[in-house]
């Protein structure tokens, strides 16, 4: 039988780069961009992509009617967040003033401190843009495959602290040591974009293709 992955659409994202990116990977998968609540229900696995801010990516989550279909996506199959996809994971970000997420698990979204320096005793640039190496913590299927310390492509201003720090799958150094993925049980979501990530992040895509949680 077909499998079915859906990348959920709720208007904010790289959605052409990410559903590319996986059906390069997925062999016959059928990939689908969709805000359909069905068939997101319906899927064998789900990708949560998403970019910019956390209150606009809040109220278009909701304009699309889609927080419910997260959630038990979320809590029931394999799943994928992706940039923004994780940090709404959290339960409140400190961005805009303050904006409530999703709060899948309990924790704070906090942006990188002004001052850090970096070589040559300059300030590191904020957003973080560009290739970190990813340090893994801990075994997990999706990063079969792929070497520690391999470099993955970043676009962000804040990252994620969550309260439970054995959620904690692999840390980035950029001015701090910041979390940069987040794994539970069928659930595993990560800070930097694997569609842009090169051959590291297409065998990402694909172990998660292929991840049986």
């Amino acid at each position: 039988m077909t499998q079915k992955i859906a990348v959920i659409d709720y208007g904010m994202g790289n959605l052409r780069s990410v559903s590319k990116a996986v059906e390069h990977v997925a062999g016959d998968a059928e990939v689908r961009v969709t805000d359909d609540a069905g068939w997101i229900a319906s899927a064998d696995r789900v990708v949560f992509p998403g970019q910019g801010a956390a209150r606009d990516c809040m109220a278009a989550i909701g304009q699309h009617h889609v927080r419910q279909a997260v959630l038990d996506a979320a809590r029931n199959k394999p799943f994928l967040g992706i940039c923004m996809g994780l940090q709404v994971l959290l339960s409140h970000s400190a961005e805009n003033n303050g904006t409530d997420l999703l709060g899948l698990f309990p924790g704070e979204v906090v942006r990188f401190p002004a001052d850090m320096p970096g070589e040559g005793g300059l300030r590191l640039k904020i957003p973080h843009m560009g290739w970190s190496r990813v340090d893994p913590v801990g075994e997990h299927p999706l990063w079969a495959g792929i070497d520690a310390g391999s470099r993955f492509y970043y676009v962000h201003s804040y990252h994620v602290v969550p309260e439970d720090q054995t959620l904690v799958a692999a840390t980035t150094d950029y001015g701090i040591r910041f979390n940069c993925a987040i794994a539970r049980d069928n659930l595993f979501a990560v800070q930097f974009h694997p569609e842009k990530s090169a051959d590291a992040g297409l065998k990402l895509l694909s172990n998660f293709v292929n991840w049986q949680p």
